[in-house]
Parts: structure tokens; sequence; C-alpha cells
């Protein structure tokens, strides 16, 4: 056994009795020990209730033979750090998890792992660490939030964060959306919609590290979330008995079957950050552009918040993702030799069917007949950039707009709620990418009041945006302002042309006015100069290549 590093032998006296003082005595050492890695924490809805799933998974593990040693990983809540500095935290979150978790493993010497996440960053960057470390790991989650009530109708947080748009705009009294924001969020679990959370914890499934039901059991349903990390215990146990570890399951094949998924389902954008991370991990490299490939085959057959009015619970009694994966399966797009945690993919989803056919259509009637991400280019974005394409409404997929620049959120956050910008805008939000944020911060507060204030504009920027927002809102826009790229030389005034369906973004300048302005442009100080973000800056990459730090 791995462990046996920190477990035998007369040098490892010492060790053996720190162990005793945490009260393993001989029986429990002779056995594997399984890290199970607790994202708890008070800040996040989706892992306050982490404790009992942790317990759930421990005693799943001691009854198929090993031995589970608990230690914790740090979590964010986007929601919370959402539309002030503590945004500039979240993506760069996830390689401090991967981080700590790979430190604690290897300075531990165990023999498997158990990653339980629930929100946002702490889901890749646990898939991060797996891939990394490369021993025998399962992923469980702590499942979707049930959607609230208000009006008679399903809401979720996207609500609440539209709500202040409203509000500005006259539409919405103060008591209406104090109202509201006391319903959008009803407990415990990752936020309602197909925002990043839950697109990540269902991508697990489809890349075979999760179990069946992982991404979309939703909290709420206790007994089932404690019997799916039950059964993760005894995974990873019969994981570490046949040697099969991450690089074994994570293959190309897995991230096509990924991307597949993701663009069946029209998930978060942020989707492309992520998996592109972890394939880094596994030394597999994905172009922007194989999103853009696998999304032109691939059709869209849910319509999840933010896009439609359905939530994860509805994708559960749908049938969850076997059942989407079975039907994408039908017209030849799924890997099913693929290898899962628990067999094969095929094997898995070989019986999965579609129980409600107005939350999963038929690969023969698709809401759309393409995916729900596309990746765009043009002299805007030469390296690319990435809109949720199913979360824009017909009338906005073909548009031409004058610029609003903005050098910050805050600035444009300001501008949108006094009243600045109006129909026929394209909002310009720059140096807020990997570099210049840093940390490229999600934009959920201006697509949200813009959204709210029933504004017909575009919106693009070198930061991201939320799995929530929806709208024409076209992130990851590389290279970005603080490398120079061509979003930093946008003048207010210039036209903007975005085309989804054809894939382009151009701005309207001939080639020797961007030449000039580019002459001109000189490189900002930092906005942030010490403590980890500073140090983030320099070592993180481009979005388009899924803002990796440098080894």
């Amino acid at each position: 056994m791995r462990s046996d590093i920190v477990k035998k032998g007369a040098t490892r006296c010492a060790h053996r009795s720190l162990f005793h003082a945490n009260g393993f005595g001989a029986e429990e050492l002779s056995r594997p020990l399984i890290g199970i890695c607790n994202s708890f924490n008070e800040i996040i809805p989706g892992h306050m209730h982490l404790k009992s799933i942790t317990e759930a998974a421990k005693l799943g593990v001691a009854a198929a033979g090993g031995t589970p040693v608990e230690f914790p990983a740090i979590g964010v809540c986007d929601g919370i750090a959402m539309g002030h500095t503590g945004m500039k935290f979240s993506l760069a979150s996830r390689e401090l998890i991967a981080d700590s978790i790979e430190a604690v493993t290897m300075a531990s010497g165990f023999d498997g792992l158990i990653l339980i996440p629930n929100c946002d960053k702490v889901v890749p960057g646990m898939l991060m660490a797996a891939a990394r470390l490369n021993i025998p790991s399962v992923i469980v989650s702590g499942g979707p939030m049930l959607a609230g009530r208000f009006h008679g109708k399903d809401i979720s947080v996207s609500q609440a964060f539209e709500a202040a748009g409203k509000f500005a705009a006259g539409k919405m009294s103060a008591e209406e959306m104090t109202d509201l924001e006391a319903h959008a969020c009803p407990g415990c679990g990752s936020c309602a919609g197909l925002f990043t959370a839950n697109t990540m914890n269902c991508l697990s499934e489809a890349l075979g590290m999760a179990l069946p039901g992982n991404g979309t059991i939703p909290a709420a349903y206790n007994g089932a979330r404690l019997i799916l990390a039950k059964r993760a215990g005894k995974v990873v146990m019969d994981l570490i008995a046949k040697n099969i570890c991450p690089r074994d399951i994570l293959t190309r094949e897995a991230f096509e079957n990924a991307i597949t998924v993701d663009m069946g389902i029209g998930g978060s954008s942020n989707t492309v950050l992520h998996l592109t991370a972890i394939a880094n991990e596994c030394g597999i490299q994905i172009p922007a552009q194989l999103f853009d490939d696998i999304s032109a085959r691939t059709p869209y057959i849910t319509k999840l918040s933010p896009a439609g009015h359905h939530h994860m619970q509805d994708l559960d009694e749908a049938g969850g993702i076997c059942a989407v994966m079975h039907e994408l399966s039908r017209k030849g797009l799924i890997h099913t030799d693929a290898l899962t945690v628990t067999g094969t993919m095929g094997e898995r989803i070989a019986d999965a069917r579609i129980e409600r056919d107005d939350v999963i259509r038929t690969v023969d009637n698709p809401y759309r007949p393409t995916g729900g991400i596309a990746i765009l280019h043009g002299n805007l974005c030469p390296d690319c950039a990435v809109v949720k394409a199913s979360a824009v409404s017909e009338d906005m997929l073909v548009y031409r707009g004058a610029a609003k620049c903005f050098d910050s959120e805050e600035a444009a956050i300001n501008a949108i709620m006094g009243g600045d910008i109006h129909d026929g805008d394209v909002v310009v939000i720059r140096y807020e990418g990997p570099k210049g944020g840093p940390g490229m911060q999600e934009m959920l507060n201006p697509t949200a009041a813009i959204t709210g204030a029933g504004l017909k504009v575009g919106l693009i920027t070198d930061g991201r945006f939320s799995g929530a927002s929806q709208g024409a809102c076209i992130g990851h826009i590389s290279p970005e302002a603080m490398e120079g790229g061509p979003i930093a030389l946008i003048r207010d005034g210039d036209k903007i042309f975005i085309d989804i369906p054809n894939r382009k973004l151009e701005l309207e300048i001939n080639d020797e006015e961007l030449a000039e302005r580019r002459a001109a442009w000189s490189k900002p100080e930092p906005k942030i100069k010490s403590g980890y973000l500073a140090r983030y800056a320099k070592l993180t990459t481009s979005a388009s290549t899924g803002a990796v730090l440098r080894s």
C-alpha cells in the first residue's frame, strides 16, 4: 500500500505514535488510508451540510475495509463574493484548493481519496488535484439547492441578482425585493439553476469521476445523498483493489464526453476554463476550438434556468445526466467505452431513459440543433472568446452596437445602475482578465442589472460570467487587456459587431487605426500589488488556456 510509507518499519515508530494520538489503532493502520477531503464551511449554502455527507462517506470506507481520514479544503461563495474585491479570489481559489489537497495527500501517504465539493471552484479544484495526484479517487458532491418559490413561480438566486436592476429601473419596490430575497434560496445546496457549480457536478458524472446522480439529486433529498456518499466509500476501495486511477478515467474520450454533455444541457461558460485546466493536469491539451467543434454537432436538449424555467430538481426527475447521455448516445455522440469509477459509460447509461420529455427533449426534437456554448473569433479576440449561446435570445444572436468602455466591473455597474446605458450599446468591461483583474471576476452583477432593467445591449469582457448570467454576454476575450489585447484599444462610440451563429466578434475599425492605437497603448499599473493575488497575476496564463498557473 502507498500508505506504508508512513506506517511500516522501525523508522516509522514516531509516525505510528502520532497516528495513535489521533485514535488510530494497529488494526486501522493495517488497512488502506483514505483521505476524505471535506470542503464544509458556514459561508457557502452548498457546503453547510457537508459534514453529514462526509460522515456517510467515512462509514462507506470503513464498511469496505478502509480507514477514513478527514481533512478540509477551503471554498469561496461566488454569490457572496460577487460585485466586490472578493470575486477576484474566486477563480484564484481553484489553484489553492488543488495545491492544498496535493500537499496534504503527499504528506500523509493516502492510498485513495474521496473528494467532497459542491460549489463553483471547489469542484474543478478537486478534480485537478485528483488528476495531479493520480491515486484512486471519487467525487461525491453535496447536490443542488431546491428552487425557491415567489408569486407562484420557481425562482433561484439569479432572480435575486436581477431584482437589483428591476429596483433601479423602478420595476420593483423595495418591499417586493425584500420579499423575493427571503424566498430565492430556500436551503442548503448549490444554487438551483444550471449555473457553474451544478454544471461542474454534472460534468463530473460525464467525466466518469462521480457516481450517477452526483450532479442532480437535490441536497434536500438527504437520504439519497447519504446513500450516494456511502457508496462512494465502497467504490474508492474497489478502485484501489483494481488499481484504477484518475488518469485511467480522465482520457481524451472522457473530456469529449463531458464537453458533449455540456453542450447538450447548455452549461456554464466557465466549463471552458475548468475542463481545460483539469485536462492540463492529465497532460491533455484541449483547444478552445474543440468546444465549438463539439457544439456544432451536439443538439441542445435541455433548457434549465437561467435559459429556461426548469431547475436541477426537474432534471433529476427527468432521468438526470444518465438520461441525457443515453439520449445523446443515440446520435453516436458519446464514447460509451470510456471508463468510469464503476465500469464503462455504456454500462452506466444502458438502462437510462427520459422520464420527463418537457425537461429533456430527444435528439430529434432539440431546442436548437447545436450546443449551448459558442467559441467566437475576430479582430477583437484573436485567440478566442466564449458565449453561452443557449442563454442568448434569438433577437440578440446577431447584434451591432456602440461601445461604452469601462476599465473595471465597478465602473460598469455604476453606469448601469445610474441609467447611463441605453438600448443599442455594447458594454465593454476590460482589465478584468486573469492578469488584469487579477482573478478574472464573474460579471453577474452587471448582467443581472441589465436583464432586470430590460435593456437590449451586448456586453463583452476579458473577465468571465456566472453560469446564472443570460443575454448577449461574451467573456474570456483573449488576449486580455492587461496583455495589450485588442479589447484594450476600444474607444467609446466604436461599433462592435456580434454574430454568434457565424462565430464572429469584430471591432469595426480598419487595421491601420487599430495599429495606431496599439502603438499608443501603455500597460497600466497592476490593481493589486501584494499578497496572493499579486503572485497569482504573475503566474497565471490566458483564459484561452484555462487560466492555469505556470509550473
